[in-house]
């Protein structure tokens, strides 16, 4: 019988130098912006198709970044942008479909807001479509006294 690894977070500085180099756990070369583009487009609407270039550029103005690895296999990411003190956004939580509903999600969450960009922030934004029942389980409410505003802009990422 095989035995299944563990799953390991890591908490990766500002910017996420290593995620950007490929590499995964132990700092061993494993493809990490290949798989982290996978891990996307298979398990979220609203980040599919992110070419590498743009995925390395979305992660060197992260403040916060959070990897699960299941041996050298990302299973698991979540990132977060701060101003060190008042307000800071979660983005891009997912967890791949074949762990969810294990705890990774809110270990990744968890392990994010205990980053220390993120630890002493007085107000936690995030904005979800479908997961707001998971989140409110974390301790965030909705806000009815706020309105999301957009502004849409075609870019060539």
């Amino acid at each position: 019988m095989q035995s299944v690894a563990p799953i390991q977070l890591i908490r990766h500085r500002s910017g996420a130098p290593g995620l950007r180099l490929g590499l995964g756990p132990g700092l061993r070369p494993a493809g990490a912006l290949a798989q982290l583009q996978g891990l996307l487009n298979r398990n979220s609407f609203w980040a599919r198709g992110r070419s590498h270039a743009a995925l390395a550029t979305m992660l060197r103005g992260s403040a916060a970044a959070v990897s699960a690895w299941q041996g050298q296999e990302l299973v698991g990411f979540g990132r977060a942008s701060s101003d060190d003190l008042f307000r800071a956004v979660l983005w891009d939580v997912v967890v791949a479909a074949e762990h969810q509903g294990c705890g990774l999600g809110r270990r990744i969450v968890a392990t994010l807001l205990e980053h220390p960009r993120l630890r002493k922030v007085e107000r936690v934004y995030l904005m979800t479509s479908n997961s707001s029942g998971f989140y409110q389980h974390l301790g965030f409410e909705a806000v009815i006294s706020q309105e999301l505003m957009l502004k849409q802009r075609h870019t060539t990422v």
